[in-house]
Parts: C-alpha cells; structure tokens; sequence
C-alpha cells in the first residue's frame, strides 16, 4: 500500500511516516504542495494523508485536485482547527476523514487501517450481485455504481453510505445508525458529517435537492431511499 504524507512540520511528517512504516506501508513523505502534487502525478497511491495548512496549494485544494483527477483513494485530514466549516469544507470537496493535532499516532494508525479496508473492499472484482432501483444500479460484489448505465465516481465511504441505504431501502435510517454502521465509530457528531456526505452523493446521482428521487430525507428522523 502507498501512502502519501503531507506535511510541512517536519517532526510530524518524520513521526507519520514512523508509525506507517512500521505497519508496512510505502510511504511518499513530502514537506510541500509541489512536492505532494509531483507524487499524485507519478506513483499509484492508495491513500493520502495531508496537512490543511500547508504553504502554496492547503490541504484543502490537494484534496480538491485528487478528486478532480478521477482518484477514489481514501484521504484523511491533520488539521490543527477543528471548527464545523473546516471539517464541512472537507468533506465537500472529497477527505473521508479528519484527524485533529496533537493526537495519538495510534489512533491514526487505526484510521488508516479502517480507511483502506474499506477501499480494498471497494476494489475488489467479484461475481454480480447488483440492486437495481429505477435506474440506478449498484453492485455490492464488484463495488460499483450505474445512473441509467452509465458509472457514478463515488469514493468508498461513499459507496458504503449508498449501499446502506440501499440494502435497507423502505426503512428510515437515522444518522447516527448510518455513521456507525458506516464508520463503524461510536456516533459522536455534532458536524454535519453524514449530512455532507448525503449531499455529495445526491450531487453525483444528479438528485433534484428539493424532490431526490434516490435518497429522501425524513426531517428529525433520518435518511431512506424508497422500495
């Protein structure tokens, strides 16, 4: 596995890269955004974890030209401001998860971990077993997502949302079922997180924001897509 580290602090970078290593992970450690962007370019990475504050291009806008490329691999966030729009900001444009400084390298260590589990799974080819629901298509074996037959470019946790609700299409699920069956976490958020993330999903199903026609909101409930 190949894993990007950016980070313009030194001794943090140093201390991901340590903990990483020690897990047998590649690691392509950079200092600055032109560094980072010359690695997303060249090698075939398999997650990013970068810095928000970083000179030139924030982590913020890497994050960004990920995504823009086409690039599913699972992103996670340092940030030292945790503050609601940051996280919100974040989560828009594609990071799948946030971790705040200081924190426990262990911990990051385990976030990594679930992350790329949940990408290995999400790119593992497999036999067909789709769920079909006027139009849209998803294949729980192969991991993939059609709109009239054509593909939808979710990210994993992306994926993962949709297949949730799909599975459990007719039944309203509430937030805090979604994110911890989802993140598998104890649901501790006060951050908009799955409202987000819906919302991203709902922008690649091309959903009417005030009728979706996939995932309907039911207000102070949750979350369901129709039988």
């Amino acid at each position: 596995m190949n894993i990007l580290v950016l980070d313009d602090e030194k001794e943090i970078a140093d201390l991901v890269e340590l903990y990483l290593k020690n897990e047998n992970y590649n690691i392509y450690k950079s200092y600055t955004s032109n560094d980072a962007i010359e690695i997303i370019n060249t090698i075939e990475l398999d997650m990013a974890i970068l810095d928000v504050m970083v000179a030139g291009k924030n982590g913020f806008e890497i994050c960004k030209y990920i995504r823009d490329k086409g690039l599913n691999f699972p992103v996670i966030m340092l940030t030292a401001k945790i503050e609601a729009t940051d996280k919100i900001q974040g989560l828009t444009i594609g990071a799948d998860d946030y971790i705040t400084k200081p924190f426990n390298p262990l911990e990051l260590v385990a976030r990594v971990k679930s992350a790329l589990r949940r990408y290995t799974k999400y790119n593992e080819k497999q036999e067909n077993e789709s769920i079909f629901i006027d139009g849209l298509e998803i294949n729980e074996k192969t991991h993939s997502c059609l709109l009239y037959e054509k593909s939808v470019d979710l990210t994993p946790l992306e994926f993962d949302i949709l297949l949730y609700l799909a599975n459990h299409r007719g039944q309203v699920v509430s937030s805090e079922e979604l994110f911890e069956k989802v993140w598998k976490e104890k649901y501790l958020d006060s951050n908009n997180t799955i409202m987000v993330h819906i919302r991203r999903i709902r922008e690649k199903l091309r959903e009417n924001t005030r009728e979706p026609k996939f995932i309907k909101t039911v207000w102070g409930v949750g979350y369901k897509i129709e039988k």
